[in-house]
């Protein structure tokens, strides 16, 4: 076992993050090789000079959020000169992760994409400016990072109602969410500001 964390070490260096292309332009999803033995697992999750090259990506600010289940955060973003990308992942627990591309000029406008994030397979979500991002906790708990490549602004965040008519996301929702009082008052999609 000991010999795929050395193959880990002898791979330094060259990309061990699959970066795997989404229907929607300048999404992706990140999964990274993991490396395990009778001492537990490594895996790489940031590599500046990949990302730099690949989404032209600059990490400036990082965020550590936790959570409790049923907790629905979003859906939220900032408008220009405060958009920001981001690479999400999930440290410890269980998330359904949503973004909804809001670029007028993209062929997935209004369009919504999901994904489980979680502890156990350890895969990241790029997301790039233009997308409404939220997520619900499915685990008793979460920790999440968030990387972002420009600072919070207060006078450009946003954000859309998350039960939208139009947009009509599948949350998979049991129970009513926990809400913050900000997003419970978040515009609909018809009447949100959102990128030209």
């Amino acid at each position: 076992m000991g010999s795929k964390i050395n193959y880990f070490y002898s791979k330094i260096g060259r990309d061990i993050v699959n970066i795997k292309e989404t229907s929607f332009d300048g999404l992706y999803v990140l999964e990274s090789d993991i490396f395990s033995d009778q001492r537990g697992y490594l895996c790489e999750i940031y590599k500046d000079k990949l990302y730099s090259d690949k989404f032209l990506f600059k990490n400036i600010l990082e965020l550590e959020v936790e959570s409790k289940k049923g907790v629905l955060r979003g859906l939220h973003y900032q408008l220009e000169p405060f958009a920001q990308a981001k690479i999400v992942r999930v440290v410890s627990g269980s998330i359904l992760d949503i973004v909804v591309d809001i670029r007028k000029s993209s062929k997935t406008f209004g369009k919504y994409f999901s994904i489980e994030l979680n502890d156990k397979n350890k895969k990241q979500l790029f997301i790039p400016k233009g997308f409404a991002h939220g997520y619900l906790v499915l685990s008793k708990s979460t920790k999440m990072i968030y990387k972002m490549d420009n600072d919070y602004n207060s006078e450009m965040a946003r954000g859309i109602m998350f039960n939208d008519k139009i947009l009509n996301i599948d949350w998979k929702l049991s129970d009513n969410p926990i809400l913050s009082e900000q997003d419970k008052i978040f515009p609909s999609f018809k009447n949100a500001e959102i990128f030209k």
